[in-house]
């Protein structure tokens, strides 16, 4: 079907020349009718040609496509799975035959929880600051926001096995986030924030293992945990309260540590006063045993000699200690002196030797 461009041309030329000039008369431009009329005189060879291409244009568009590195093809004959091919340019059956679905099992995908609105892939599902209000173990309210990272690492799986695979992972983050959430206390919630993490991200995924979603969770990331406004301040309070108490008994433990080891050094030294003293009576004893034993063979060999020297030196040592003595006779008025051994020592000594001789 051929047009008659010079025709067409010379039209369009006028139609510009009288728009050009104020004139409302417009050139026709070609109807319908003509282009029937046309279509009478094309031969049908030329028909079968345009067929052919239009043919080979749409069979070739769908028996060739080209899968981008980052993603893998899912390929399914009549609607049920045939096999998954990877990046590059791949072939397929016809369209209505073997349908292709790319899928990207690189790029990590977000889920936030708790931060306002969700801007993870595939579309906004509102407010979700209500999902981080959690009962902590101790029976307190806390605010945990946190981001789920995740990649679609079976891409079978991630097609057939669920329906909605994004509704499933946010469903069983916030179930998996309040369990770990529940078995801690508040303070553990604020301080412990990446053992939290990791054991959410190890249970989220025995989850989606056990769905069979084709999830792969990348990690999972906490935000800053806090306890809701209202009860901040009594919040403080009870943390300062903690913190005095921890300090009182800091402090009790500091007397305790100076007091005890004091003590107990006090008695080890009476301890060990009191094995010296054990061990001096012992052996003065046996000094005076072996001294006595030997004093008493000395005796039974010259018993006399023994006895008054033992005598002697028996009033060597009591003479001393008894002070000035005086004999008083009844019948007379004078004081007479019987031994002044406090002045003369010496000359007692010698006067109790020359007694004894």
């Amino acid at each position: 079907m051929n047009w008659d461009w010079d025709k067409l041309r010379e039209n369009q030329n006028k139609y510009q020349q009288k728009k050009d000039s104020g004139d409302g008369r417009i050139p026709k431009p070609p109807q319908m009718d003509d282009f029937f009329e046309k279509f009478k005189n094309f031969r049908f060879p030329g028909l079968i040609v345009v067929i052919i291409i239009l043919l080979a244009v749409f069979f070739g568009s769908s028996v060739v496509f080209t899968v981008d590195r980052n993603e893998v093809g899912v390929i399914q004959r009549f609607g049920k799975y045939h096999r998954t091919v990877g990046p590059g340019l791949n072939f397929k059956m016809p369209r209505g035959v073997e349908k292709v679905t790319m899928v990207d099992i690189k790029t990590r995908v977000s889920e936030e929880f708790g931060l306002g609105v969700s801007t993870g892939r595939g579309g906004s599902l509102g407010s979700r600051q209500e999902s981080s209000l959690m009962l902590t173990g101790d029976l307190n309210v806390a605010v945990v926001p946190w981001i789920v990272l995740y990649r679609r690492a079976e891409p079978r799986n991630y097609l057939f096995k669920v329906k909605d695979v994004r509704s499933l992972l946010r469903d069983m983050s916030e179930a998996t986030m309040r369990t770990v959430v529940g078995d801690r206390s508040i303070n553990e919630v604020i301080s412990k924030r990446e053992e939290i993490a990791l054991a959410a991200k190890e249970k989220l995924q025995q989850e989606m293992d056990q769905s069979q979603a084709g999830i792969s969770i990348v990690t999972i990331e906490m935000k800053k945990t806090n306890v809701p406004g209202r009860v901040q301040p009594s919040f403080n309070e009870v943390n300062q309260a903690i913190q005095e108490k921890e300090q009182t008994i800091y402090k009790a433990r500091e007397e305790y540590n100076k007091a005890v080891p004091l003590a107990k050094g006090e008695a080890q030294r009476v301890i060990k006063d009191a094995e010296g003293y054990a061990i001096d009576r012992v052996n003065r004893a046996q000094g005076d045993a072996v001294r006595f034993t030997a004093i008493y063979q000395e005796y039974a060999k010259a018993k006399d000699v023994t006895k008054k020297r033992m005598y002697l030196e028996t009033m060597l040592d009591v003479f001393p200690k008894l002070g000035s003595k005086y004999i008083i006779d009844s019948d007379q008025k004078n004081l007479l002196p019987f031994l002044n051994i406090e002045k003369d020592s010496v000359t007692a000594k010698e006067l109790l030797f020359k007694k004894g001789e």
